[in-house]
Order: C-alpha cells, then sequence, then structure tokens
C-alpha cells in the first residue's frame, strides 16, 4: 500500500516494510538491542558473508530496527535504499569514500557546512582525496574543474550559514554528461526539496537535525536514488566495475544488481565495505528515537517555516538588523532557484547581521534568554550561534568569507514555539546589542 503514497506526512508513518512486528504484531518498531544473530545453519552462514543472500549477521553492518528507519527515509526521500550511520559527518564521508580512493579527486559547492568543509579539505586531502571548490553562483564553474579522476560533485541543498539555494538540475546535468554523480546533503531542507526528481544520484542527511528533531541523539544516513548507472563508464567509476579482493573479486554494480534486483549498488557497498571496515554504525536505540522523530517531522516543519517567515519579517524592519539572509530575500537568479526546488516553505534558518559587528553580535548571543545558545539546527527549540567563533571557527578567513561568515554573522534556527514569543526574545536582545554599539560611539 506504502508503495503508491506520494505525501510525506503518510510516508513519515508508514514509509517501508515495516507494519507490525511479525513476532509480537507491535506496531511500533522494536528496538533490536542485540549484537549478533544466530544462522540457521552453515550453509545460510556462508552464504550470507559471501553476499549470496542478504541478512543479518552483525549489528555492525546491519539490525532490525535501523532496517526499519533506513526503508523508511528512503521511501520519504523517494530514493531505493539507504544507509544509517553514526553521525551526519559519518554520512558525509562515506559518500565520498564509497566513490573515491587516493589519487581521484571530487567537486564541492563552496557553499558547505564549515566541518564538512574540515573534513574535505584537510582529512581526506591526508588519504590522498583532492576537494575542487566551485562557485555554485554560475553552475559552469563545476564542469570546468573536471578532469579524468573527477569522481563525485558534493553539494547541500540549503547551504548552512550563506542560505542560497544550490542549482541542483543544472549541476546534476553537467555531472552525467561525464557520468559523475551528484551527491546533496538536504540536512536543512526537508520535506521542502527533493533532490532526486532533479536529478541527484545520492542524497545525504543528518538525522541528528530535523528529523531527529529533538536535540536528543545523533545519527546520519545516506540515501540511493536508484536512478544513476555506475556501470555506463567503468573508467569513471572504478570502485564500482573493478574486482573487489576484500569480497573474492565481487564487481559492485554488476552484483548489487544480479543480487537484489535493483540499482543499488551505492547503498550496498557503503554497507558492506564501508560500514564492516570502519565501524561508523547507528545504534539501534539511536535509530528508534530517529524513527519518533520522523513520524512528525511533517508537521513540525510546517511549523519551523511558518515561524520562521514571521522571523524574517520582523528583523527586516529592525533598527538594529543591518541584513537578513533568507533564500526568499535574494534576487535574480538565486531567488529562482529557491521557487524552483523548494516547495511549501523557505527552511527554518535564518542569518542576520546586526549594525556594531562582533562586539554587537556577541552582546546579542548572551541576551538571548528563550533562544538556546547551541552548536546544532533543527531542534523543536529555537536556537542561536555566531559561527565565525563557534562552528566555522577552523576555517581560515578567505574560507569564511566565501562561505558567507562575516565577523557580525548570527544564524538562527527557528523552533516550533508561539512567534511571538520568539521574536519578543530576539526583539530585547537587538535592543540591547544596539546600546553596545551606542557606547561605542560615544
Amino acid at each position: 500500500m506504502t508503495k503508491d503514497i506520494k505525501n510525506p506526512e503518510t510516508i513519515a508513518l508508514h514509509g517501508g516494510e515495516y507494519r507490525s512486528d511479525p513476532a509480537t504484531t507491535a506496531v511500533a518498531v522494536p528496538i533490536y538491542r542485540t549484537t549478533s544473530y544466530q544462522f540457521k545453519d552453515t550453509d545460510t552462514a556462508a552464504n550470507l558473508f559471501a553476499l549470496k543472500e542478504f541478512g543479518n549477521i552483525y549489528t555492525r553492518i546491519m539490525n532490525p530496527t535501523c532496517d526499519a528507519l533506513e526503508k523508511r527515509v528512503a521511501a520519504f526521500e523517494g530514493g531505493l535504499a539507504a544507509l544509517a550511520v553514526s553521525s551526519g559527518q559519518a554520512a558525509s564521508a562515506f559518500s565520498i569514500l564509497n566513490v573515491a580512493q587516493a589519487g581521484d579527486n571530487f567537486i564541492s559547492s563552496t557553499d558547505l557546512y564549515g566541518g564538512t568543509v574540515n573534513l574535505f579539505t584537510h582529512t581526506l586531502k591526508k588519504q590522498g582525496i583532492e576537494v575542487r571548490y566551485a562557485d555554485p553562483l554560475d553552475p559552469k564553474n563545476f564542469e570546468k574543474l573536471i578532469d579524468d579522476k573527477t569522481r563525485a560533485i558534493y553539494a547541500e541543498t540549503l547551504p548552512n550559514p550563506y542560505l542560497r539555494p544550490f542549482p541542483i538540475k543544472e549541476v546534476a546535468d553537467i555531472g552525467r554528461k561525464y557520468n559523475i554523480p551528484l551527491i546533496v546533503d538536504n540536512t536543512a531542507s526537508p520535506i521542502i526539496c527533493k533532490p532526486f526528481e532533479h536529478g541527484a544520484a545520492v542524497i545525504v542527511n543528518s538525522l541528528t537535525k530535523y528529523i531527529g528533531g529533538h536535540g536528543t541523539v545523533i545519527g546520519g544516513i545516506i540515501v540511493d536514488g536508484g536512478n544513476f548507472d555506475w556501470t555506463a563508464d567503468p573508467k569513471r567509476q572504478p570502485l564500482f566495475n573493478e574486482p573487489d579482493a576484500s569480497y573474492g573479486g565481487a564487481v559492485w554494480g554488476k552484483v548489487v544488481p544480479e543480487l537484489t534486483g535493483a540499482n543499488v549498488a551505492f547503498a550496498v557497498r557503503a554497507r558492506v565495505v564501508l560500514l564492516r571496515d570502519l565501524g561508523s554504525c547507528l545504534s539501534p536505540d539511536n535509530a528508534f528515537q530517529h524513527i519518533q522523530g520522523l513520524e512528525t517531522l511533517p508537521l513540525r516543519f510546517k511549523q519551523h517555516c511558518s515561524n520562521a517567515e514571521k522571523v524574517v519579517k520582523f528583523l527586516s524592519t529592525h533598527k538594529n538588523v543591518e541584513r537578513v539572509i533568507y533564500p526568499s530575500l535574494y534576487k535574480g537568479e538565486v531567488a529562482n532557484r529557491a521557487k524552483k526546488y523548494f516547495k511549501g516553505g523557505n527552511g527554518a534558518l535564518v542569518g542576520l547581521e546586526i549594525k556594531g559587528g562582533a562586539d554587537a553580535g556577541k552582546k546579542f548571543i548572551n541576551s538571548l534568554k528563550l533562544h538556546y545558545h547551541v552548536a546544532n539546527i533543527g531542534d523543536a527549540r529555537s536556537l542561536a550561534i555566531h559561527p565565525a567563533t563557534t562552528t566555522h571557527s577552523q576555517l581560515t578567513e578567505k574560507e569564511l568569507l566565501a562561505a558567507g561568515v562575516t565577523p557580525g554573522y548570527v544564524r538562527l534556527s527557528v523552533g516550533i514555539e508561539h512567534p511571538d514569543d520568539i521574536i519578543a526574545d530576539l526583539k530585547q536582545a537587538l535592543d540591547a546589542a544596539g546600546s553596545v554599539k551606542l557606547k561605542a560611539v560615544s
């Protein structure tokens, strides 16, 4: 029944294959706290390890609670398969390591979360994988950086903190000309953006944020769209077309469709190679919490977006605000992208430049009473942070400016409280920040 349902409100509750527990008929997904699973016999065990059939071996690789979450998120995003991992950062790392090895490169948008910049620029570099950054303002910038060793393109739909919608279809089309997949981090824009509909091959999400939604547990997920031909150009995608010695010479682009009947080589390889070897698995307890969060995500995110629009309207008229950053406020081509890719809202992240620079920004943060000052987004609660000194503090000055982070920039993650209460807290904090500026002038 659920395969024919397209509405996110219904998929969030019924998506995937789980209907009830076959052993107990429990409606809620059980938490399977187990490390290992009894094999039926030695032949079954051998087949499982040889990937001649799929089933539970060890919770590091697969767990029934995680499986229910994976299938539901895959259905929610419109993909064919998914792999849940321990964090959003692990999901980003796996998405690149699944296509690239030492000597390869990939292209990333410059509009990127600071932690991801560190991962790409420093950690992956030490592993011999080069990142090349392209300004998404002009999609042609990505094509200019492609060579024979380029394995993927990576981007965020609603990059934090720049909040410029990414040109998904334009860049995906460029990538497919060269058999290069577009990997999209959709963390900040669940529901309102559907990257697979615009040509993305893989979606990455930090479950920690809006899907979990309550600031309680960490997790990440990779969704395979099943829409990319990994065997069309063997030289472009060697990890899917060359024998894998760790699995008896298996060629993932061929063996996975033969075994599963589906084009999910990306998700399967990430599970049986990377998760097997690196071990960044999601715990079943955390998977359960993320399932609970997903079930109410469509309702919460509507409130998030509605509140954000009201906050933006207020901030745009306050005398102590220099500039407000939000998708609906952009002009020209960027504005067109917001209309093209976002349906039902523009997200819940809001950026603002406070008059008076860094000192006024600090005063604003320290004066907030309802908003939490935390390193997170997507919580049901309203949050605020100063990225230049926290989430993006490890970037160079040049990298900060490229990411849209200035000394006076403050990022808000608008929660689901009553909008009047959110705005009242922002007003009193802005008034306090304005007093700092006046004292400095005198």
